[in-house]
């Protein structure tokens, strides 16, 4: 480890940087995807589907994103995903179909799956325990920081009536600096060297830790869930109020303000108070706000909601990845991140889906609101594993913990007697 105490600041050029500038690039690809499609000949259907690749691509990428950070180490890992981005992005730009377009996209979402799984896993080693929520909200802040400005880097880029596949280019040129980043700055700690051992294979850790991830993990999927699901609420239902394309561009722009101002205090509570004076306040709120969703008739109430929906994402930054963190064995960390985010991803996958298909059926109300029940089931979900299984879900656990450690650490017969640890 470095000489120098690991703080947020001397995180910012190693870790948090590269990061923000990659997903800034990854985010000004969101709005120009599907008219890529189109420009190539797709329908809206598939158009759309190009889009969803990206998501499809990240969830394809997050197990073989921890086999890989395991085998080859966090930079190592983050310096192959973005040379990989580098070709895929370059595919993008030039497709001429859209199967190209289409393949081109699916590897680029995979390629920023390792990346965050990289980041992740090293801040997870390096970054004391005390401050490990706090970093973990910034790296979720940066990359919703990147969410939110990309598209604007990319409108500018376009001004002009520029091609579409100029974003790709800007894109391009984000990548490139993030693997200057990569190389110029070092890391501030060394990551823990473990003997080389040889990597254990992902099925084995997803066999032994199979409680883990059919208790938690069906939480972490309840959570992914609903947090993907507000994407696709606000455009849908602005739409079935009358409103004008550009309204609901404001209204969901000023939702992802308040999200992104909102990913530090989060972390801050998390270290003081416990993991779940976040996780629960953030589902209840997210979950509440999309079930009212459906009441609103007006511009302003659509505002005051999408706000709500912002604040209720925006203060749970991180928190997923902070839980893993907090879980994830030492010696397997990197692949047992990788079915974490798995379970993260494929809810993200699966909410949207629900609400689609209550929609089709002739009903967005219905599904808006069933997804608004799934994130109080999500908050009850995580009451009741947290504890179980993360020594931080509060300042109480954290307290029996240390205690316990201790208790055990103290030779036969010295002091009290040891007490149960919180179970794991």
């Amino acid at each position: 480890m470095s000489a120098q105490p690991v703080s947020l600041g001397r995180l910012i050029p190693a870790v948090f940087l590269p990061v923000l500038v990659f997903e800034t690039g990854m985010g000004a690809l969101a709005p120009v995807l599907a008219l890529s499609g189109r420009a190539l000949g797709a329908g809206v259907g598939a158009a759309g589907l190009v889009l969803a690749l990206l998501g499809v691509g990240q969830i394809l990428g997050d197990v073989p994103a921890g086999a890989l950070a395991a085998r080859l180490g966090d930079r190592k890992a983050m310096l192959v995903a973005s040379a990989v981005t580098s070709v895929t992005l370059c595919g993008c730009a030039l497709a001429r179909t859209v199967w190209e377009l289409a393949l081109a996209v699916t590897v680029t979402g995979a390629s920023n799956a390792v990346v965050m799984l990289a980041r992740q896993s090293y801040l997870t080693e390096a970054v004391p325990e005390h401050l490990r929520a706090r970093a973990l909200s910034t790296l979720g802040g940066m990359s919703r920081v990147g969410a939110f400005a990309g598209p604007f880097l990319g409108a500018a880029v376009l001004s002009g009536g520029r091609p579409v596949h100029d974003v790709y280019w800007l894109a391009l040129v984000c990548t490139a600096i993030t693997v200057v980043v990569l190389v110029a700055v070092p890391d501030v700690a060394e990551p823990v060297v473990r003997g080389g051992a040889k990597p254990v294979p992902v099925r084995a850790v997803l066999r032994e830790h199979r409680k883990v991830f059919l208790t938690l993990g069906l939480a972490v999927l309840l959570v992914g869930s609903v947090r993907a699901t507000r994407q696709t609420v606000l455009p849908l239902w602005s739409e079935h109020l009358g409103l004008s394309a550009s309204s609901t561009s404001v209204v969901f722009g000023i939702a992802g303000l308040v999200d992104t101002l909102t990913f530090y205090p989060s972390g801050q509570v998390m270290d003081r108070a416990g993991r779940l004076w976040i996780a629960v306040p953030s589902m209840l709120v997210l979950g509440a706000s999309q079930a009212v969703l459906p009441l609103t008739h007006t511009l302003t109430e659509l505002t005051v909601a999408a706000m709500l929906i912002g604040f209720g994402n925006g203060i749970g930054s991180g928190v997923l990845m902070t839980l893993g963190a907090d879980v994830a064995p030492a010696a397997t960390r990197s692949q047992f991140l990788g079915v974490w985010r798995l379970c993260a991803d494929s809810g993200s996958a699966g909410g949207p889906l629900v609400v689609s298909a209550a929609a089709s059926l002739g009903s967005l109300a219905a599904g808006i609101s069933v997804m608004g029940a799934v994130g109080v089931a999500a908050a009850g979900a995580l009451l009741r594993w947290v504890p179980r299984y993360s020594a931080f879900a509060t300042t109480g656990a954290r307290r029996a913990s240390t205690a316990v450690a201790g208790a055990r650490a103290r030779p036969a017969g010295a002091g009290d007697a040891p007490q149960d640890a919180p179970r794991r």
